[in-house]
């Protein structure tokens, strides 16, 4: 995708939807993190609902630590590999009280020295919470930066690196939410929906799918 694409890309994104937001329901950085920690192989719906019966209970690393394992399982158990996620959790609530006054380190490198954090996570809460622009790589975006042309590669980091260095400034705050967006509702894996796209006019993909009859 050539500068001019990619700018007429985001441009009519942005005047689609000009603020995007996580779909994750959250109040504090706190409850961010632990939402998108619990996401993981799960739907944001599915997060909400467990999150939505587990933040009136215990939304601090304190009071997630009070309910012990079995206690926060009995919350999270609705969500796939609850059990793991539950050990990662009550772990990375250890160390956000021990080692950062229970707040959530605008940093990266300690954010990914959480349990259960890795490099999408913390790019996740550092474009979120902190307003970095940053670029969280899940399968949505992975699979958009290679189908459009807009930033192809063979790994998450690299479609992360090529996005990072070829989207625009203006748009970088966004880019991450309206490519979610878009790979989530219309650009999605087995049928995308290529004749209600905006952006199938600077899309690269060859195989557009044809309106149905």
């Amino acid at each position: 995708m050539k500068p001019a694409e990619i700018e007429a890309f985001f441009q009519t994104l942005q005047a689609a939807n000009p603020h995007p937001e996580t779909e994750l329901h959250y109040s504090t950085p706190f409850e961010l993190l632990t939402a998108v920690l619990l996401s993981a192989q799960a739907t944001d719906v599915g997060v909400n609902k467990a999150t939505a019966k587990l933040f009136p209970v215990a939304n601090t690393p304190a009071t997630i630590l009070a309910l012990g394992e079995e206690g926060l399982c009995e919350h999270i158990r609705t969500i796939g590999l609850y059990k793991s996620k539950a050990r990662h959790l009550l772990e990375t609530c250890r160390i956000l009280i021990e080692q950062h006054g229970g707040e959530v380190p605008h940093d990266r490198e300690a954010l990914e020295a959480l349990p259960g954090v890795g490099r999408k996570t913390a790019n996740v809460v550092l474009n979120v919470a902190f307003g970095e622009p940053t670029m969280a790589v899940d399968t949505h975006i992975f699979r958009m930066g290679n189908r459009t042309g807009l930033a192809p590669g063979k790994t998450p980091l690299a479609v992360e690196l090529k996005l990072l260095k070829r989207i625009p400034a203006p748009y970088l705050q966004h880019a991450h939410h309206w490519l979610i967006l878009h790979g989530r509702y219309v650009c999605q894996a087995r049928k995308p929906r290529c004749w209600e796209c905006s952006v199938a006019a600077t899309c690269h993909f060859k195989d557009k799918t044809p309106a149905p009859t």
